[in-house]
């Protein structure tokens, strides 16, 4: 079992937590923008309150560890080891609750470059446990705006984690990537949607980041995930109740140094051999 001390020892060397590669600048423009309700920071969520950039940097300290300095306005930003051990502690408690009472659960990224590997361990665990690991609307075409513009992607599952796929219009062959990096709350919209209509099952947990736990929790469906120190949304989501968990990590790294943390969830959830 990966040890509390060997995990934090590990966050910090990879760039996890401690000092990490998002800028400084980045943060605070993204609170920004959240501040002024630009979706492409709010990520699905309706905020109760009226957040303003100041407020979400005092959140952000408080749940991240960035510095609440707001005359630090370069460099490399900061996310608290401390927190993110304890958040993850919170996320497999989780875990193991949904498993021992074996409820569906939706699991998704907008991150699939980096942390597919992480979810598809999840849901493997999860679906070994007994729980229905969902996979609604598989296929389905989702307009998901990007900064090119809004273009079509294709909602996909692979290792049972939702994804979306750019409809490629010049070719028929597979795409190679695992799928697009993506903030847009529309493929859990579409994934919710589809398993309404169709009279299934909906999940009764939402595992992943971005706007699929914000879109999800905004549509009152419990919702844990990882989340950046410039995704503010996450953090306003948990402080406001949308969402239950938010752990606080680089989710930008390379996708083998989220084993660690794979393996530490799994056994604190009871997941694991």
């Amino acid at each position: 079992m990966v040890s509390v001390g060997a995990l934090r020892a590990h966050l910090v060397a990879a760039g996890l937590a401690g000092q990490v590669a998002t800028p400084r600048e980045k943060s605070l423009a993204s609170y920004r923008l959240f501040a002024a309700r630009d979706p492409r920071q709010t990520l699905g969520l309706d905020p109760a309150g009226e957040w303003t950039a100041a407020d979400l940097l005092r959140l952000m300290a408080d749940r991240c560890g960035v510095s609440p300095d707001p005359e630090l306005t370069s460099g490399p930003d900061a996310i608290d080891p401390d927190c993110t051990v304890a958040a993850l502690d919170a996320f497999a408690e989780r875990l193991a609750r949904a498993a021992h009472d074996r409820i569906p659960i939706l699991l998704g990224t907008g991150h699939p470059h980096r942390l597919l590997g992480f979810y598809a361990s999840l849901a493997a665990a999860l679906s070994a446990a007994g729980c229905v690991v969902l996979t609604p609307a598989y296929g389905r075409d989702v307009d998901v705006p990007t900064q090119f513009g809004v273009r079509r992607h294709h909602l996909w599952y692979v290792g049972g984690v939702a994804v979306v796929r750019p409809v490629d219009t010049d070719s028929d062959r597979p795409p190679v990537e695992p799928g697009a990096h993506t903030h847009s709350p529309l493929p859990v919209r579409a994934a919710l949607a589809a398993a309404a209509e169709q009279g299934g099952m909906l999940p009764r947990l939402v595992v992943g980041d971005h706007g699929f736990v914000c879109g999800a929790g905004q549509l009152g469906i419990e919702a844990i995930g990882l989340a950046d120190c410039d995704d503010p949304a996450v953090f306003v989501a948990e402080a406001e109740g949308s969402v239950s968990v938010a752990v606080p990590v680089d989710d930008a790294v390379r996708s083998d140094y989220y084993r660690p943390l794979t393996r530490y969830v799994l056994k604190r959830a009871w997941l694991s051999q």
